[in-house]
């Protein structure tokens, strides 16, 4: 790796750990941006007709494959979404097979398309059992859904609530707290992870911005995701631990495209779309901290090695600009929809090198 002082650096290629790819002509929209960047992608299952076996998941992979711009190589690895009534032998089949590396949690109406997800712990303690004895990592959407609980405290409740007594239960389960956005998941990631088989993808999204950015100026759908963002001692604690060069933590995008339709509506989706600039954005956030030397890896390292994975060998580099680069242009699926593009506050000094 170069020296943090030089405007380049050159890493091994990094991994998305938690990406979002849709379908048709989404997928086929999307899918350049992740590929260009990241030699692996842990590929979220929550499509409008969930991901919900082992043959699902594998005509979905052949559809991303199908999708890869020639000459990229990029390997998706599937994920298999959990409901109240998941096979666990299929599970574990599916895993054992190579064609599932996870399987996703999503507590019932917690995010996007997670109306089928899981009611209540209890319902896949066969599955999670089985899972624990393969070494099958378990994803976790880690927010409570229940109404009377407030969305800016829906993680902190989830780990006292959900994931403490399942770590009790599981104790060698895998398990990756996706998206973590709080002091206490970050915390808690420290503590339990120390011991057990536990780790967390951070965002770049949550490292750049706090809950005030949905508000500045009115209302700004674009910086809508779930987990929300939010307060600013919660968002700079992210950024210690992300840049803390800490194995726990590693990169997860959670690159979220939805039309501009879809994000600008009466109703609008939650999500937000980073892959064209996600490992652009973290190497700024890197900078801006002082860590450089730490963004291998937390990129490239830290991911494989929770995942029994190798750490890829092809390289990458970046480069800071004089400039920061210009109005970011939404991007056209097939069928002419806009998907727009997440844009920081401040805008990037950091870029991919094209030779």
């Amino acid at each position: 790796m170069s020296n943090q002082t030089t405007p380049r650096l050159t890493i091994a290629r990094p991994d998305d750990w938690h990406v979002h790819l849709r379908d048709g002509d989404i997928l086929r929209a999307v899918l350049p941006y992740t590929a260009k960047s990241f030699a692996r992608a842990i590929v979220m299952p929550n499509l409008q007709s969930p991901v919900t076996t082992t043959e699902k998941a594998k005509s979905y992979r052949d559809e991303i494959i199908a999708a890869t711009p020639a000459g990229i190589k990029f390997t998706p690895l599937m994920t298999v979404y959990l409901t109240d009534t998941t096979n666990s032998e299929d599970v574990i089949k599916g895993h054992a097979r190579g064609v599932l590396t996870a399987a996703k949690l999503y507590p019932a109406n917690a995010t996007t398309n997670s109306i089928y997800g899981v009611t209540h712990i209890k319902a896949i303690s066969q599955v999670l059992e089985a899972m624990q004895g393969a070494g099958m990592p378990l994803l976790v959407h880690g927010e409570v859904t229940d109404p009377d609980v407030d969305i800016f405290d829906r993680e902190a409740v989830f780990i006292d609530k959900i994931l403490r007594p399942m770590r009790k239960d599981f104790p060698e389960l895998k398990i990756v707290f996706e998206h973590i956005t709080t002091q206490e998941a970050v915390d808690y990631v420290r503590e339990e992870g120390a011991k057990a088989p536990l780790a967390a993808t951070i965002t770049p999204h949550h490292l750049l911005i706090n809950r005030n950015a949905m508000f500045q100026g009115g209302i700004r759908p674009h910086y809508y995701c779930l987990p929300v963002a939010k307060r600013e001692k919660h968002r700079e604690v992210l950024v210690k631990a992300a840049t803390s060069g800490a194995g726990m933590f590693f990169l997860g995008t959670d690159t979220a495209p939805h039309t501009r339709t879809a994000k600008e509506s009466a109703c609008g989706c939650a999500g937000i779309f980073s892959a064209p600039n996600a490992l652009a954005l973290y190497a700024q956030v890197f900078d801006e901290a002082g860590c450089l030397p730490h963004l291998e890896a937390f990129a490239s390292r830290n991911g494989p090695a929770f995942y029994d994975l190798p750490v890829n060998k092809e390289l990458i580099t970046l480069e800071k600009i004089d400039q920061p680069q210009g109005d970011i242009k939404p991007i056209l699926t097939g069928n002419g929809q806009q998907i727009v593009e997440f844009a920081p506050p401040s805008p990037s000094t950091w870029r991919i090198a094209t030779s």
